[in-house]
């Protein structure tokens, strides 16, 4: 063999590993996406679905019911499905659904919420006294997090920006609202005033005598024999 003819041949080799190893890639990447979306729990076999002309929600709340999943389908979603649809995987066949009719969903837990695409909102929302850290955390823990919508600091001080389907958006500010509401009964002066003062209960005989923050208060009797001194409980504080 000439060295013309070898040097084609390794060029030809060199051509064809470096394509396998870019699909590869590719399929690597598409496995990476698909699971780090929300996590909807699907069958794994196609989902055989025969159509001739449906309605898109009566097939989508269909589908569904065929997989033991509530559905929750917006009135706007509007569209007929004529034609048979290829046997897919059921994550497949959702996916398939919302690209050909340019929809979204989000999967809370227990409910898949579809909508159209036109309802996606995107909301500024005042982020103060919480850090986005620490909404993000809680996003993470509650299972609320999904990396194809956004939620990032914007611009300004103390806010951040939720773009998504209305379900998403309104579960961000929600655990917000909630991180918000827990930050401020912390600092209630009530809350305050409870973790500095000092409780004391004194018992002589069958009589039993508070002292708040070092000041006797009036308490109902408790029977008890012998004197003791003791530390109220939280209960009794």
């Amino acid at each position: 063999m000439s060295g013309r003819r070898q040097g084609m041949l390794a060029r030809s080799t060199v051509v064809h590993i470096l394509k396998r190893i870019f699909c590869a890639g590719v399929l690597i990447c598409v496995g990476i996406l698909r699971t780090s979306a929300a996590s909807l729990s699907l069958p794994p076999a196609p989902y055989s679905y025969t159509v001739l002309d449906q309605d898109l929600a009566a097939a989508l709340q269909e589908f569904g019911n065929n997989l033991n999943i509530r559905v929750n389908v917006s009135a706007d979603v509007r569209g007929r499905i004529r034609g048979r649809m290829p046997d897919l995987p059921p994550r497949e066949f959702l996916d398939r659904l919302t690209a050909l009719y340019n929809l979204q969903w989000y999967y809370d837990g227990l409910v898949l919420y579809i909508s159209a695409a036109q309802e996606a909102q995107s909301r500024l929302i005042v982020l103060n006294p919480i850090s986005f850290d620490a909404l993000k955390a809680a996003l993470d823990a509650l299972n609320i997090s999904d990396e194809r919508y956004i939620v990032k600091p914007a611009p300004g001080e103390g806010l951040i920006l939720a773009s998504g389907p209305p379900r998403f958006v309104a579960l961000v500010d929600q655990t917000l609202k909630g991180l918000v509401a827990e930050a401020q009964a912390r600092r209630s002066p009530a809350a305050e005033r409870s973790q500095h003062e000092s409780v004391l209960m004194l018992f002589r005989g069958s009589s039993s005598t508070v002292f708040r923050d070092g000041r006797p208060e009036a308490s109902p009797e408790t029977p008890l024999h012998g004197g003791a001194v003791r530390e109220a409980g939280p209960g009794q504080k």
